[in-house]
Protein backbone atom coordinates (compact mmCIF):
# COMPACT_ATOMS: atom_id res chain seq x y z
CA UNK A 1 0.00 0.00 0.00
CA UNK A 2 0.98 3.70 -0.05
CA UNK A 3 4.18 4.24 1.97
CA UNK A 4 4.19 8.02 2.38
CA UNK A 5 5.52 9.19 5.74
CA UNK A 6 2.66 11.59 6.26
CA UNK A 7 -0.60 9.71 6.18
CA UNK A 8 -3.14 10.98 3.69
CA UNK A 9 -6.73 11.04 4.90
CA UNK A 10 -9.47 9.06 3.21
CA UNK A 11 -13.22 9.23 3.76
CA UNK A 12 -15.17 6.03 3.09
CA UNK A 13 -18.86 6.62 2.40
CA UNK A 14 -21.19 3.59 2.18
CA UNK A 15 -24.54 2.74 3.72
CA UNK A 16 -23.36 -0.86 4.15
CA UNK A 17 -21.45 -1.25 7.44
CA UNK A 18 -19.60 -4.39 6.34
CA UNK A 19 -18.24 -2.61 3.25
CA UNK A 20 -17.14 0.41 5.32
CA UNK A 21 -15.41 -1.72 7.94
CA UNK A 22 -13.74 -3.98 5.38
CA UNK A 23 -12.27 -1.08 3.42
CA UNK A 24 -11.22 0.66 6.64
CA UNK A 25 -9.28 -2.41 7.80
CA UNK A 26 -7.51 -2.65 4.45
CA UNK A 27 -6.55 1.02 4.36
CA UNK A 28 -5.98 2.09 7.98
CA UNK A 29 -2.31 1.07 8.20
CA UNK A 30 -1.34 3.56 5.50
CA UNK A 31 -4.15 6.12 5.58
CA UNK A 32 -5.98 8.12 8.20
CA UNK A 33 -9.46 6.69 7.73
CA UNK A 34 -12.81 8.41 8.27
CA UNK A 35 -16.16 6.73 7.70
CA UNK A 36 -19.68 7.93 6.97
CA UNK A 37 -22.89 5.96 6.50
CA UNK A 38 -24.55 8.64 4.33
CA UNK A 39 -23.78 11.47 1.96
CA UNK A 40 -25.11 14.05 4.45
CA UNK A 41 -22.76 12.79 7.15
CA UNK A 42 -19.89 12.80 4.62
CA UNK A 43 -20.52 16.46 3.78
CA UNK A 44 -20.38 17.31 7.49
CA UNK A 45 -17.01 15.57 7.81
CA UNK A 46 -15.68 17.28 4.68
CA UNK A 47 -16.70 20.63 6.16
CA UNK A 48 -14.86 19.98 9.42
CA UNK A 49 -11.84 17.86 8.41
CA UNK A 50 -9.02 17.96 5.86
CA UNK A 51 -9.76 15.00 3.62
CA UNK A 52 -7.53 14.01 0.68
CA UNK A 53 -9.57 11.19 -0.86
CA UNK A 54 -13.30 10.51 -1.04
CA UNK A 55 -14.19 6.83 -1.64
CA UNK A 56 -17.95 6.66 -2.02
CA UNK A 57 -20.70 4.24 -3.03
CA UNK A 58 -23.01 5.46 -5.79
CA UNK A 59 -26.35 4.04 -4.66
CA UNK A 60 -27.26 5.14 -1.15
CA UNK A 61 -30.53 6.14 0.57
CA UNK A 62 -31.19 9.87 0.30
CA UNK A 63 -28.41 11.71 -1.53
CA UNK A 64 -26.60 9.45 -4.02
CA UNK A 65 -22.87 9.27 -4.69
CA UNK A 66 -22.96 11.35 -7.87
CA UNK A 67 -24.63 14.25 -6.07
CA UNK A 68 -22.19 13.89 -3.17
CA UNK A 69 -19.33 13.97 -5.67
CA UNK A 70 -20.60 17.20 -7.22
CA UNK A 71 -21.15 18.94 -3.89
CA UNK A 72 -17.84 17.74 -2.43
CA UNK A 73 -15.85 19.03 -5.40
CA UNK A 74 -17.69 22.36 -5.26
CA UNK A 75 -16.45 22.68 -1.68
CA UNK A 76 -12.94 21.34 -2.35
CA UNK A 77 -11.93 21.13 -6.06
CA UNK A 78 -8.62 19.36 -5.33
CA UNK A 79 -10.36 16.42 -3.57
CA UNK A 80 -9.65 13.02 -5.16
CA UNK A 81 -13.01 11.28 -5.68
CA UNK A 82 -13.39 7.59 -6.51
CA UNK A 83 -16.85 6.07 -6.83
CA UNK A 84 -17.86 2.44 -6.11
CA UNK A 85 -20.88 0.52 -7.30
CA UNK A 86 -22.20 -3.01 -7.59
CA UNK A 87 -24.42 -1.92 -10.48
CA UNK A 88 -21.87 -0.42 -12.78
CA UNK A 89 -22.64 0.60 -16.31
CA UNK A 90 -20.95 2.75 -18.93
CA UNK A 91 -23.45 5.62 -18.59
CA UNK A 92 -22.90 5.93 -14.84
CA UNK A 93 -19.11 5.81 -15.22
CA UNK A 94 -19.17 8.50 -17.92
CA UNK A 95 -21.42 10.71 -15.80
CA UNK A 96 -19.10 10.26 -12.81
CA UNK A 97 -16.09 11.35 -14.89
CA UNK A 98 -17.99 14.34 -16.24
CA UNK A 99 -18.72 15.45 -12.69
CA UNK A 100 -15.05 15.23 -11.74
CA UNK A 101 -14.48 11.70 -10.43
CA UNK A 102 -10.90 10.49 -10.65
CA UNK A 103 -12.04 6.90 -11.34
CA UNK A 104 -14.91 4.46 -11.02
CA UNK A 105 -14.61 0.95 -9.47
CA UNK A 106 -16.86 -2.08 -9.39
CA UNK A 107 -17.73 -3.95 -6.20
CA UNK A 108 -16.41 -6.17 -4.76
CA UNK A 109 -13.30 -4.00 -4.75
CA UNK A 110 -9.99 -5.53 -5.79
CA UNK A 111 -7.76 -4.20 -3.00
CA UNK A 112 -4.53 -4.48 -5.02
CA UNK A 113 -6.11 -2.47 -7.83
CA UNK A 114 -7.43 0.05 -5.30
CA UNK A 115 -3.94 0.39 -3.81
CA UNK A 116 -2.40 1.19 -7.22
CA UNK A 117 -5.24 3.56 -8.05
CA UNK A 118 -4.85 5.55 -4.80
CA UNK A 119 -1.07 5.77 -5.21
CA UNK A 120 -1.45 7.02 -8.79
CA UNK A 121 -4.17 9.50 -7.82
CA UNK A 122 -2.11 11.01 -5.00
CA UNK A 123 0.93 11.29 -7.24
CA UNK A 124 -1.19 12.93 -9.94
CA UNK A 125 -2.47 15.49 -7.44
CA UNK A 126 1.07 16.14 -6.24
CA UNK A 127 2.17 16.85 -9.82
CA UNK A 128 -0.83 19.15 -10.34
CA UNK A 129 0.07 21.03 -7.16
CA UNK A 130 3.67 21.40 -8.32
CA UNK A 131 2.46 22.62 -11.73
CA UNK A 132 0.12 25.12 -10.06
CA UNK A 133 3.01 26.46 -8.00
CA UNK A 134 5.14 26.69 -11.12
CA UNK A 135 2.36 28.55 -12.95
CA UNK A 136 2.11 30.93 -10.00
CA UNK A 137 5.86 31.56 -10.20
CA UNK A 138 5.58 32.11 -13.95
CA UNK A 139 2.67 34.49 -13.41
CA UNK A 140 4.81 36.46 -11.01
CA UNK A 141 7.72 36.45 -13.44
CA UNK A 142 5.88 36.98 -16.69
CA UNK A 143 2.37 38.07 -15.81
CA UNK A 144 1.16 41.58 -15.07
CA UNK A 145 2.87 41.49 -11.66
CA UNK A 146 6.16 42.14 -13.41
CA UNK A 147 4.76 44.99 -15.49
CA UNK A 148 4.86 47.60 -12.77
CA UNK A 149 3.30 51.00 -13.08
CA UNK A 150 0.55 53.24 -11.84
CA UNK A 151 0.79 56.10 -14.31
CA UNK A 152 -2.12 56.58 -16.75
CA UNK A 153 -0.05 55.18 -19.64
CA UNK A 154 0.62 51.93 -17.76
CA UNK A 155 -2.95 51.57 -16.52
CA UNK A 156 -4.11 51.91 -20.14
CA UNK A 157 -1.54 49.27 -21.13
CA UNK A 158 -2.87 46.84 -18.49
CA UNK A 159 -6.43 47.32 -19.73
CA UNK A 160 -5.38 46.66 -23.33
CA UNK A 161 -3.52 43.48 -22.36
CA UNK A 162 -6.48 42.16 -20.37
CA UNK A 163 -8.87 42.86 -23.25
CA UNK A 164 -6.64 41.43 -25.99
CA UNK A 165 -5.27 38.36 -24.18
CA UNK A 166 -8.39 36.12 -24.24
CA UNK A 167 -8.85 36.65 -28.00
CA UNK A 168 -6.98 35.00 -30.87
CA UNK A 169 -6.01 38.34 -32.44
CA UNK A 170 -2.48 38.93 -33.69
CA UNK A 171 -0.71 41.53 -31.55
CA UNK A 172 1.97 44.03 -32.58
CA UNK A 173 4.02 45.44 -29.68
CA UNK A 174 6.09 48.54 -30.39
CA UNK A 175 8.43 50.36 -28.08
CA UNK A 176 12.02 51.32 -27.45
CA UNK A 177 14.58 48.71 -26.39
CA UNK A 178 14.27 47.86 -22.72
CA UNK A 179 10.62 48.88 -22.29
CA UNK A 180 9.48 45.30 -21.65
CA UNK A 181 8.04 44.10 -24.96
CA UNK A 182 8.75 40.44 -24.21
CA UNK A 183 7.22 40.79 -20.74
CA UNK A 184 4.03 42.04 -22.40
CA UNK A 185 4.09 39.09 -24.82
CA UNK A 186 4.48 36.65 -21.91
CA UNK A 187 1.64 38.36 -20.05
CA UNK A 188 -0.69 38.08 -23.04
CA UNK A 189 0.15 34.38 -23.38
CA UNK A 190 -0.32 33.67 -19.66
CA UNK A 191 -3.70 35.42 -19.65
CA UNK A 192 -4.89 33.76 -22.85
CA UNK A 193 -6.78 30.53 -23.56
CA UNK A 194 -3.45 29.17 -24.84
CA UNK A 195 -1.72 29.49 -21.46
CA UNK A 196 -1.21 25.72 -21.19
CA UNK A 197 0.38 25.61 -24.64
CA UNK A 198 3.99 26.52 -25.50
CA UNK A 199 5.38 30.05 -25.65
CA UNK A 200 8.10 30.11 -28.30
CA UNK A 201 10.23 33.22 -28.82
CA UNK A 202 12.38 34.06 -31.84
CA UNK A 203 14.69 37.08 -31.81
CA UNK A 204 14.83 37.79 -35.51
CA UNK A 205 17.72 40.28 -35.35
CA UNK A 206 19.96 37.72 -33.60
CA UNK A 207 19.90 35.27 -36.52
CA UNK A 208 21.54 35.52 -39.93
CA UNK A 209 18.81 35.93 -42.54
CA UNK A 210 19.86 32.76 -44.40
CA UNK A 211 19.25 30.80 -41.18
CA UNK A 212 16.06 32.53 -40.09
CA UNK A 213 13.79 30.80 -42.63
CA UNK A 214 14.96 27.38 -41.45
CA UNK A 215 14.64 28.50 -37.83
CA UNK A 216 11.03 29.57 -38.37
CA UNK A 217 9.77 26.86 -40.69
CA UNK A 218 12.18 23.97 -40.17
CA UNK A 219 13.92 21.97 -42.87
CA UNK A 220 14.03 18.52 -44.42
CA UNK A 221 17.05 16.25 -44.37
CA UNK A 222 19.48 17.28 -47.11
CA UNK A 223 17.79 20.65 -47.71
CA UNK A 224 21.21 22.33 -47.52
CA UNK A 225 24.75 21.56 -46.46
CA UNK A 226 24.72 20.44 -42.84
CA UNK A 227 21.02 19.49 -42.80
CA UNK A 228 21.68 15.95 -41.58
CA UNK A 229 18.12 15.34 -40.38
CA UNK A 230 14.64 16.80 -40.51
CA UNK A 231 14.25 19.67 -38.06
CA UNK A 232 11.05 21.23 -36.74
CA UNK A 233 10.86 25.01 -36.93
CA UNK A 234 9.56 27.43 -34.34
CA UNK A 235 6.11 27.53 -35.96
CA UNK A 236 5.72 23.80 -35.36
CA UNK A 237 7.13 24.07 -31.84
CA UNK A 238 4.54 26.74 -31.03
CA UNK A 239 1.59 24.66 -32.29
CA UNK A 240 -1.29 25.08 -29.86
CA UNK A 241 0.39 28.04 -28.19
CA UNK A 242 1.95 31.43 -28.91
CA UNK A 243 4.80 32.38 -31.26
CA UNK A 244 6.62 35.60 -30.36
CA UNK A 245 8.67 37.21 -33.13
CA UNK A 246 10.85 39.93 -31.64
CA UNK A 247 12.40 42.63 -33.86
CA UNK A 248 10.21 41.55 -36.77
CA UNK A 249 11.24 44.68 -38.67
CA UNK A 250 14.60 42.97 -39.38
CA UNK A 251 13.07 40.21 -41.53
CA UNK A 252 14.05 40.44 -45.21
CA UNK A 253 11.34 41.07 -47.86
CA UNK A 254 11.53 37.53 -49.31
CA UNK A 255 10.82 36.02 -45.91
CA UNK A 256 8.10 38.61 -45.25
CA UNK A 257 6.18 37.15 -48.21
CA UNK A 258 6.29 33.65 -46.75
CA UNK A 259 5.35 34.92 -43.29
CA UNK A 260 2.33 36.74 -44.76
CA UNK A 261 1.17 33.53 -46.45
CA UNK A 262 1.49 31.56 -43.19
CA UNK A 263 -0.56 34.15 -41.30
CA UNK A 264 -3.28 33.95 -43.96
CA UNK A 265 -3.40 30.15 -44.37
CA UNK A 266 -1.81 28.81 -41.14
CA UNK A 267 0.21 26.30 -43.20
CA UNK A 268 3.66 26.17 -44.82
CA UNK A 269 6.33 23.84 -46.17
CA UNK A 270 9.63 23.17 -44.48
CA UNK A 271 12.76 24.33 -46.30
CA UNK A 272 13.57 21.73 -48.94
CA UNK A 273 10.25 19.94 -48.55
CA UNK A 274 6.89 19.60 -50.27
CA UNK A 275 4.78 18.41 -47.33
CA UNK A 276 2.27 21.00 -46.13
CA UNK A 277 2.43 21.53 -42.38
CA UNK A 278 -0.61 23.03 -40.63
CA UNK A 279 -0.26 24.84 -37.31
CA UNK A 280 -2.56 26.45 -34.77
CA UNK A 281 -0.63 29.40 -33.35
CA UNK A 282 -1.26 32.88 -32.06
CA UNK A 283 1.33 35.34 -33.32
CA UNK A 284 2.72 38.22 -31.27
CA UNK A 285 5.28 40.43 -33.00
CA UNK A 286 7.45 43.17 -31.56
CA UNK A 287 9.77 45.87 -32.83
CA UNK A 288 11.67 48.86 -31.50
CA UNK A 289 11.08 50.71 -34.78
CA UNK A 290 7.98 52.42 -36.15
CA UNK A 291 6.64 49.70 -38.41
CA UNK A 292 4.07 51.96 -40.08
CA UNK A 293 6.79 54.40 -41.10
CA UNK A 294 8.82 51.53 -42.52
CA UNK A 295 5.75 50.33 -44.44
CA UNK A 296 5.00 53.83 -45.74
CA UNK A 297 8.57 54.17 -47.05
CA UNK A 298 8.59 50.72 -48.66
CA UNK A 299 11.04 49.18 -46.19
CA UNK A 300 8.45 46.73 -44.84
CA UNK A 301 5.58 45.07 -46.69
CA UNK A 302 2.43 47.09 -46.14
CA UNK A 303 0.13 44.06 -46.42
CA UNK A 304 2.16 42.23 -43.75
CA UNK A 305 2.04 45.31 -41.52
CA UNK A 306 -1.76 45.37 -41.71
CA UNK A 307 -1.90 41.64 -41.00
CA UNK A 308 0.30 42.10 -37.90
CA UNK A 309 -1.32 45.31 -36.66
CA UNK A 310 -4.65 43.84 -35.51
CA UNK A 311 -4.07 44.85 -31.90
CA UNK A 312 -1.43 47.57 -31.55
CA UNK A 313 0.30 48.03 -28.20
CA UNK A 314 2.83 50.83 -27.81
CA UNK A 315 4.97 50.80 -24.66
CA UNK A 316 5.87 54.20 -23.20
CA UNK A 317 9.55 54.92 -22.58
CA UNK A 318 10.55 55.19 -18.94
CA UNK A 319 11.34 58.90 -19.27
CA UNK A 320 7.64 59.49 -20.00
CA UNK A 321 6.52 57.74 -16.83
CA UNK A 322 9.10 58.90 -14.31
CA UNK A 323 6.51 58.69 -11.52
CA UNK A 324 6.72 54.89 -11.84
CA UNK A 325 10.44 54.89 -11.03
CA UNK A 326 10.01 54.73 -7.20
CA UNK A 327 7.73 51.71 -7.62
CA UNK A 328 10.21 50.00 -9.92
CA UNK A 329 13.14 50.81 -7.65
CA UNK A 330 11.47 49.31 -4.60
CA UNK A 331 10.63 46.11 -6.50
CA UNK A 332 14.15 45.77 -7.89
CA UNK A 333 15.78 46.52 -4.52
CA UNK A 334 13.69 43.84 -2.82
CA UNK A 335 14.29 41.26 -5.53
CA UNK A 336 18.03 41.89 -6.02
CA UNK A 337 18.83 42.27 -2.33
CA UNK A 338 17.23 38.92 -1.54
CA UNK A 339 19.07 37.15 -4.34
CA UNK A 340 22.44 38.61 -3.30
CA UNK A 341 21.99 38.26 0.49
CA UNK A 342 22.15 42.03 0.94
CA UNK A 343 20.19 43.89 3.60
CA UNK A 344 19.13 46.90 1.50
CA UNK A 345 15.78 48.19 2.69
CA UNK A 346 15.15 51.39 0.71
CA UNK A 347 16.55 54.31 -1.27
CA UNK A 348 17.01 57.87 -0.01
CA UNK A 349 14.83 60.68 -1.43
CA UNK A 350 17.78 62.52 -2.96
CA UNK A 351 18.95 59.38 -4.75
CA UNK A 352 15.39 58.74 -5.90
CA UNK A 353 15.20 62.27 -7.28
CA UNK A 354 18.36 61.82 -9.32
CA UNK A 355 17.04 58.57 -10.80
CA UNK A 356 13.75 60.25 -11.70
CA UNK A 357 15.58 63.10 -13.42
CA UNK A 358 17.73 60.80 -15.59
CA UNK A 359 16.32 60.17 -19.11
CA UNK A 360 16.99 56.37 -19.11
CA UNK A 361 17.81 55.72 -22.78
CA UNK A 362 17.89 51.98 -21.96
CA UNK A 363 14.51 52.23 -20.20
CA UNK A 364 13.45 49.73 -17.52
CA UNK A 365 16.22 47.31 -18.43
CA UNK A 366 18.84 50.01 -17.78
CA UNK A 367 17.16 51.02 -14.51
CA UNK A 368 17.14 47.42 -13.31
CA UNK A 369 20.82 46.94 -14.18
CA UNK A 370 21.66 50.20 -12.41
CA UNK A 371 19.81 49.18 -9.24
CA UNK A 372 21.57 45.80 -9.33
CA UNK A 373 24.95 47.50 -9.53
CA UNK A 374 24.02 49.86 -6.68
CA UNK A 375 22.76 47.05 -4.45
CA UNK A 376 25.80 44.84 -5.02
CA UNK A 377 28.30 47.63 -4.33
CA UNK A 378 26.45 49.41 -1.52
CA UNK A 379 27.86 49.16 2.02
CA UNK A 380 24.81 50.50 3.86
CA UNK A 381 21.22 49.48 4.34
CA UNK A 382 19.83 52.30 2.16
CA UNK A 383 20.87 53.25 -1.34
CA UNK A 384 22.09 56.84 -1.47
CA UNK A 385 23.15 59.33 -4.14
CA UNK A 386 26.74 58.18 -3.62
CA UNK A 387 25.74 54.69 -4.81
CA UNK A 388 24.45 56.00 -8.15
CA UNK A 389 26.90 55.39 -11.02
CA UNK A 390 28.97 58.44 -11.93
CA UNK A 391 27.72 58.65 -15.51
CA UNK A 392 24.13 59.03 -14.33
CA UNK A 393 25.02 61.66 -11.74
CA UNK A 394 27.02 63.59 -14.34
CA UNK A 395 24.18 63.47 -16.85
CA UNK A 396 21.65 64.71 -14.31
CA UNK A 397 23.83 67.52 -12.98
CA UNK A 398 24.23 69.06 -16.43
CA UNK A 399 26.80 71.66 -17.56
CA UNK A 400 25.39 74.63 -15.64
CA UNK A 401 26.26 75.47 -12.03
CA UNK A 402 22.72 76.04 -10.79
CA UNK A 403 20.03 73.61 -9.83
CA UNK A 404 17.11 73.51 -12.22
CA UNK A 405 13.91 71.55 -12.58
CA UNK A 406 13.01 69.41 -15.55
CA UNK A 407 9.58 69.40 -17.19
CA UNK A 408 8.35 66.70 -14.83
CA UNK A 409 9.48 68.52 -11.70
CA UNK A 410 12.54 66.34 -11.17
CA UNK A 411 15.67 68.02 -9.80
CA UNK A 412 18.95 68.42 -11.69
CA UNK A 413 21.88 68.91 -9.29
CA UNK A 414 24.92 70.96 -10.16
CA UNK A 415 28.36 70.11 -8.73
CA UNK A 416 28.15 73.25 -6.58
CA UNK A 417 24.81 72.35 -5.01
CA UNK A 418 25.04 71.93 -1.23
CA UNK A 419 23.22 69.10 0.51
CA UNK A 420 20.86 71.65 2.06
CA UNK A 421 20.07 73.20 -1.32
CA UNK A 422 19.59 69.78 -2.83
CA UNK A 423 17.17 68.81 -0.06
CA UNK A 424 15.28 72.07 -0.46
CA UNK A 425 15.00 71.55 -4.21
CA UNK A 426 13.79 67.99 -3.68
CA UNK A 427 11.03 69.20 -1.34
CA UNK A 428 9.93 71.96 -3.72
CA UNK A 429 9.85 69.51 -6.64
CA UNK A 430 7.85 66.94 -4.64
CA UNK A 431 5.29 69.56 -3.59
CA UNK A 432 4.99 70.71 -7.19
CA UNK A 433 4.35 67.17 -8.40
CA UNK A 434 1.58 66.72 -5.83
CA UNK A 435 -0.11 70.13 -6.18
CA UNK A 436 1.22 71.28 -2.78
CA UNK A 437 -0.24 68.26 -0.95
CA UNK A 438 2.10 67.87 2.01
CA UNK A 439 0.79 64.41 2.82
CA UNK A 440 1.61 63.04 -0.64
CA UNK A 441 4.89 64.95 -0.88
CA UNK A 442 6.04 63.56 2.48
CA UNK A 443 5.10 60.05 1.40
CA UNK A 444 7.12 60.36 -1.81
CA UNK A 445 10.12 61.79 0.06
CA UNK A 446 9.98 59.00 2.64
CA UNK A 447 9.60 61.35 5.62
CA UNK A 448 6.79 62.07 8.06
CA UNK A 449 4.47 65.07 7.70
CA UNK A 450 5.94 66.48 10.92
CA UNK A 451 9.46 66.33 9.46
CA UNK A 452 8.25 67.94 6.25
CA UNK A 453 6.62 70.80 8.21
CA UNK A 454 9.90 71.35 10.05
CA UNK A 455 11.84 71.40 6.78
CA UNK A 456 9.39 73.90 5.23
CA UNK A 457 9.97 76.22 8.16
CA UNK A 458 13.75 75.63 8.09
CA UNK A 459 14.06 76.45 4.37
CA UNK A 460 11.40 79.19 4.44
CA UNK A 461 9.35 77.35 1.83
CA UNK A 462 5.85 78.76 1.57
CA UNK A 463 2.91 76.87 0.11
CA UNK A 464 -0.77 77.73 -0.37
CA UNK A 465 -3.18 76.85 2.42
CA UNK A 466 -2.73 73.18 3.38
CA UNK A 467 -5.01 71.29 0.98
CA UNK A 468 -5.04 68.10 3.03
CA UNK A 469 -5.82 67.73 6.70
CA UNK A 470 -3.03 67.15 9.18
CA UNK A 471 -2.62 63.66 10.52
CA UNK A 472 -3.38 62.60 14.10
CA UNK A 473 -1.39 64.59 16.61
CA UNK A 474 0.07 66.89 13.94
CA UNK A 475 -0.34 70.59 13.45
CA UNK A 476 -0.41 72.39 10.17
CA UNK A 477 2.30 74.98 9.87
Amino acid sequence: MNTAHKKNSILIVDDDKNTRDGLARALQSHYQVWMAESADRALNILGETEIDILLSDVRMPGMDGLTLLQRALAHKPELICILLTAYGNVETAVEAMKRGAYDFLMKPVNLDHLDLLLTRALRSREVETENAQLREQLDKQYGLDDLLGQTPAMLHLFDTIKQAAPTQATVLIQGESGTGKELVAHAIHRLSTRAKGPFVAVHCAALAQNLLESELFGHEKGAFTGAAARRRGRFEMADGGTLFLDEISEIEPSLQVKLLRVLETRNFERVGGNETVEVDIRLIAATNRNLKTLADTGKFREDLFFRLNVVDITLPPLRDRADDIPLLCNRFIQEISGRNNKNITSITPDAQGILQAYPWPGNVRELRNTIEKMVVLSQGTRLTARDIPQNIRTTVRGPDSHSRNDARGGVFLSPATSLADAEKNMIVAALKRHDDSRTHAAKELGISRRTLHRKLHEYAITTPKEPDAAGPGEKSS
